[in-house]
């Protein structure tokens, strides 16, 4: 589909990359990799469209269509965000107006047997063919299930795209780039302002896709469940593997080793070498020798590593002072927005050392459930802290905060205390800032490092309690691996919004998800909270499958005899279905009541967590059997 002949392209301060030739197939799923400014935004431009290479050529077969997502989405209309969608295609709109005019003129005229109107009924006709063909009277459905997969509601999606955050806005491009389908997807951070619930959906979009997709994203898991092909820019070269983005790693670290020990090798023989040729080249007996060492060192090809500044130490946030045993309460906690209800009735306490998720989509008030536990927000209800509690708050503008005249190691300076301060140049340089990096003005950095900075400041910071909105937002794979680190270790209690599934699994020990107006508590990891959701989505939609209306008695006479394997296998995921249904309602009460569990009573607590460990494992159970049953039915079907 896209060749790259030969492709260069040069800046002021040298090759970003060049002489890159390599083939971009049909269904080929493409994580594309790279340190911070070795060019990956500047590929997926050139394979836009919207610049031109210094040198080489790009060929693309002929009719090709590309969708590209940018990270600085420049959308400025009052179309509402349906609108937007509905008349992007330009074929459509053209299909959809020619049908429009030609039906208005149908009803207007009253010349029944002319040429001249069955030239019309016969033209119509062939209009409405190629618009079915090309899924016309599908499309807006396939919108509005498009937008609703990216988080929109059903109200949202009639609203002016003015109305809408940068990030929201970035979602309607998404939007509009799948709907139209095109041959080639280039998505630029796609996963930036997505929720967790959305970023699930789209990977099931992208792994069904049948087009090419190549992604620039720091979201690890992300690359593994879309990706099967990874391209890293480095050394002003492209690098070709054929593995997702962990295996391509792990790959890719065992070849750095071998390299980095041939380059020793090699500046071993170079520098020995040199040695013979100043020892020899005065000396007429041995000047011809060393004029061929000499042409022997210009022939040779250097070896060049490069290496990723991974952290060499284990970094650990002490606590500013012990806390009582529990830490926070709040109690009748709610807020609202005019008519909005975002959450009422909140009552939790939070115990010492807890660590916790606070989850759900995009809108439903998770950053303001923070800042009203920080009293930053009024509203009703009152919250409590505990004996000694210290709490320091990450906002998901926290890097823009930052004095921007200071330099990176004053900026740590100014909040460390006690013995860690003589340890602020390893800590920096666990966090990716080393040698001269630190003299540089916070104003000259870019946005992943400006929050990296950010998070090293607040993580030095003396504190008990850690609030953490979107921490990992512009942080690329490795300064996240960094931060997960340290809060793993760290001993105090903290809350973190975030949408990446990796970096909270394992991290949490439980999960906060605001539903419907309140706060439901889950003692279960991230992952068995993803299934869940996925489970009650699924469940949703088959609701609405099933109270479409019945098929008329002559449609049913017209179709073929039903197979009797087929209707066997209906029946039992029909049956499956039910069983599914009643043992989740269980599983749903158990939720509430683990909620308000007293763990005194150790007897009743661990028949209670029992009961619920085993309901949940037969739910588990009965979701595969379902899975494996429907890709049966599935494969019946043809």
């Amino acid at each position: 589909m896209i060749n790259l002949e030969r492709l260069g392209v040069y800046l002021p301060q040298g090759y970003l990359f060049k002489d890159v030739s390599l083939q971009i197939n049909k269904g080929d799923k493409v994580g594309l990799v790279g340190k911070n400014g070795a060019g990956k935004s500047t590929l997926l431009r050139l394979l836009g469209g919207s610049n031109k290479p210094t040198e080489g050529k790009i060929h693309t077969v002929k009719g090709i269509t590309v969708g590209y997502l940018t990270q600085d989405i420049k959308i400025d209309t009052h179309q509402s965000v349906f609108e937007y969608l509905n008349n992007s295609n330009e074929v459509l709109c053209g299909l959809r107006d020619a049908i429009e005019h030609i039906n208005q003129e149908l009803v207007s005229r009253t010349d029944y047997e002319s040429d001249a109107y069955l030239g019309l009924l016969d033209e119509l006709n062939e209009l409405n063919h190629k618009y079915n063909i090309i899924d016309g009277y599908s499309w807006e459905e396939k919108i509005e299930t498009t937008l609703k997969g990216l988080g929109f509601n059903d109200t949202e999606i009639h609203n002016s795209l003015n109305t809408f955050s940068g990030g929201w806005k970035m979602r309607a491009e998404l939007a509009k780039i799948l709907v139209n389908n095109p041959d080639v997807i280039l998505l630029d951070e796609p996963t930036n302002h997505l929720d967790i619930i959305s970023i699930g959906w789209l990977e099931t979009y992208l792994q069904k896709f049948e087009g090419a997709v190549i992604i620039i994203s720091h979201d690890r898991l992300f690359l593994d469940n879309v990706t099967k092909r990874t391209l890293e820019i480095s050394m002003s070269k492209i690098f070709d593997f054929p593995y997702a983005y962990t295996k391509y790693k792990e790959l890719r670290e065992e070849e750095l080793e071998r390299l980095q020990g041939a380059k020793k090798q090699q500046d071993k023989d170079i520098k020995h070498a040199e040695e013979l040729i100043n020892k020899f080249r005065a000396k007429k007996n041995k000047a011809a020798f060393a004029q061929s060492l000499i042409k022997k060192l210009e022939k040779t090809e250097r070896i060049e590593v490069e290496k990723d500044k991974v952290a060499k130490m284990n970094i650990t946030f002490p606590l500013s002072v012990q806390p009582g045993k529990w830490v926070l309460e709040l109690n009748d906690l709610g807020k609202k927005y005019g008519d909005k209800v975002l959450f009422e009735n909140v009552n939790i306490t939070v115990g010492r050392g807890e660590k916790i998720a606070l989850l759900g989509p995009n809108g439903v008030g998770k950053s303001t459930l923070l800042k009203r536990v920080l009293n930053v927000l009024d509203g009703p209800g009152k919250v409590t802290y505990g004996h000694n509690v210290n709490c320091t708050y990450f906002a998901q503008d926290q890097a823009e905060q930052l004095d921007p005249t200071k330099t990176i190691y004053e900026t740590v300076d100014d909040v460390a205390q006690g013995e860690i301060r003589k340890d602020l140049r390893s800590i920096l340089g666990a966090f990716l800032f080393s040698g001269e990096d630190i003299d540089k003005r916070v104003g000259v950095l870019s946005g992943g490092e400006r929050t990296r900075l950010a998070l090293c400041q607040l993580l030095l910071s003396p504190s008990n309690v850690l609030i953490l909105d979107e921490p990992t937002n512009h942080l690329d794979i490795l300064s996240k691996e960094v931060l997960k680190d340290a809060l793993k270790h760290y001993e105090g209690t903290f809350i973190v919004v975030s949408h990446d599934r990796e970096f909270l699994d394992g991290l949490t020990n439980r999960i906060w998800d605001i539903e419907n107006k309140g706060l439901k508590i889950h003692h279960f990891d991230v992952k068995e909270y993803l299934q869940k959701k996925m489970s009650d989505a699924l469940q949703e939609s088959k609701a609405v499958v099933n109270t479409k209306p019945i098929v008329p008695e002559k449609t049913k006479k017209d179709t073929k005899e039903v197979n009797p394997e087929k209707k066997q296998l209906e029946k039992k995921i029909q049956q499956l279905e039910v069983k599914i249904a009643a043992l989740e309602s269980e599983i749903k009460e158990l939720d509430n009541n683990l909620a308000n569990l007293d763990y005194n009573d150790e007897e009743n607590a661990q028949q209670v967590l029992s009961n619920y460990e085993i309901k949940k494992g037969g739910l588990n159970q009965m979701m595969l059997e379902w899975e494996t049953l429907t890709e049966e039915l599935f494969a019946l079907e043809g």
